[in-house]
Parts: C-alpha cells; structure tokens; sequence
C-alpha cells in the first residue's frame, strides 16, 4: 500500500511538473512578440518607427528601435541576437559584410530608398550644362557606379554596353560630349561640393543628413535594385513567423501610403512598382 502510495504521489508530482513546463513555454512564445529592429539614424530609423514598427504592433509585436551610430554594429548585433532584424544597408553591403565576417544573413525584402541625386547651384536643369562643366562624383566604387549610370540615364555620357552596371568607373565612359570634368571625392563631403562644383552627384542618405531635399536635384537616380536598402533577418530566421510578418507589413498598403506621405522622393523598388 505504501508504495502504491508514493508511486501515486510521484505521478502527481510529474503531472505538476509537466504543467509547469507548458506554462512557460506559453510565456516564452508570449516574449517572441518583443523584438527589436536595428537601424541608423536618419531615414531608415524614422521608416522603421514610423511604417515599420506600426504594422507590427498591429500583428501583436511589441517594437523596440535601437539605433547603432555605424554600419558594421547593426550586422554585428543582428548576428548575435541581440536584435531580431535590422533596416540601414543594401543588398550588396549585405553580402559584402557577411563574407568578410564570416555571417549568414538574408535580405527579406527590399523598401523605398533614398536615391542619388544631381545637384548644382550653378544650372537650373542639365540641359543647361556647359561644357567642361566640372562634377564631382563619389571616389567609392559602389557609390561612383551609381553616379555614373545617373548620367548615363540622363544623356550627359555614354557607357561601355559591354560594362558591368555595378562595377561601371570613369575608364568605362566611351562618349563625354559636354567634356565633363570629373572630380572623385569622398561620398560625405558631396552635399558640401555642391558649393565648390557645378554639380554634384550626391547619395541620398548623405543628402538627406545634409537636411537637402531629394526634391531639388535636377535629376534622381533610376536605382537599381542591389542598390534599394533591405529589411535583413539572420539566415536561420529567413522562415521565421517574424520574417513572414514583415513582408506583410512592407507589402501593405498602409506602409505605401507612409511612404508616399512622409518620404517623398525616395525611389520604390520594382516590386512596388508592378
């Protein structure tokens, strides 16, 4: 009798146990509703805070924006946990970043972005340009490509049709016909060059913390889509509830309509578009 008494007692006990157990595992599917989603200050924080972060709450997240004052601690902190997702970089930065630091990242889905812009104090618009004109373009590779295919699309140079749209430089322009004088120099000092230049091509994020508006270029660069910036999850996440939720949010009309209300200018990427 006394040991059917103490079995009884230890099945009792199990049960308990068990029951606890599937307590906390319920809370801790509850805390997988808090996130936090990285960004660096400026546009894409306010995108995030303003589009982003709504959408989610709405599906029942509670949203934490932390902002990172660099590009390398966003990638850094969405590798080791310590946020669920982040909005700052493009799609070639993404990649670039995760085979020089060894990570396995994912590019969810692409949102509007700030586009270069031409920008000159001295024209009205670029049929206007004279020639010899000088202008300064940016000395980074991914940025200068930019550049370079803006004036392309806007008829101020021809490219070589053989040359790689992402990697196009100076040596890859086979016709100049208003002899522009080209000026490489860092991406940050741009804004700046507006003054010193007779135009100035000059990427949207650094136009933006320039307080420009994207809307006085002469023209906006027609980005590429390796160029528009990301929503980025870790790899292992890519299936993830939390990833699904975010397409829907971007995918939403009313993150269109925030756009179109409180980003002017930027440009929509393809899927948009359609």
């Amino acid at each position: 009798m006394n040991k059917k008494f103490f079995a009884l007692i230890v099945l009792i006990l199990v049960s308990l146990l068990a029951a606890c157990g599937s307590t906390e595992g319920s809370d801790s599917t509850e805390e997988s509703k808090d996130i936090k989603i990285g960004a660096t200050p400026g546009p894409y924080s306010d995108m995030t805070t303003k589009a982003l972060k709504p959408g989610l709450e709405e599906l029942g997240y509670t949203v934490k924006v932390v902002e990172f004052s660099d590009y390398i601690q966003p990638n850094n902190a969405l590798n080791k946990g310590d946020i669920d997702a982040n909005l700052f970089q493009h799609t070639i930065y993404l990649e670039n970043f995760e085979v020089e630091n060894e990570m396995d990242l994912t590019a969810l889905i692409s949102v509007p972005t700030a586009p270069m812009g031409i920008y000159s104090e001295v024209y009205g618009s670029l049929e206007e340009v004279e020639d010899g004109a000088t202008i300064a373009v940016p000395n980074d590779p991914t940025n200068g490509a930019r550049a370079f295919n803006t004036l392309q699309d806007e008829g101020l140079i021809v490219i070589d049709e053989n040359a790689d749209e992402l990697t196009v430089s100076e040596k890859d322009i086979v016709e100049n016909p208003k002899n522009l004088v080209f000026q490489p120099i860092e991406a940050g000092q741009l804004p700046r060059a507006v003054e010193s230049a007779d135009l100035s091509a000059v990427p949207g994020n650094y136009a933006l913390a320039a307080e420009m508006n994207l809307l006085d270029a002469l023209a906006l660069e027609n980005m590429l889509d390796p160029y528009r910036n990301i929503v980025a999850v870790t790899a292992e996440n890519e299936d993830s509830q939390l990833a699904k939720d975010l397409i829907e949010v971007v995918e939403s009309d009313a993150f269109e309509q925030i756009i179109d209300e409180e980003f002017q200018g930027f440009g929509k990427p393809s899927w948009m578009e359609n």
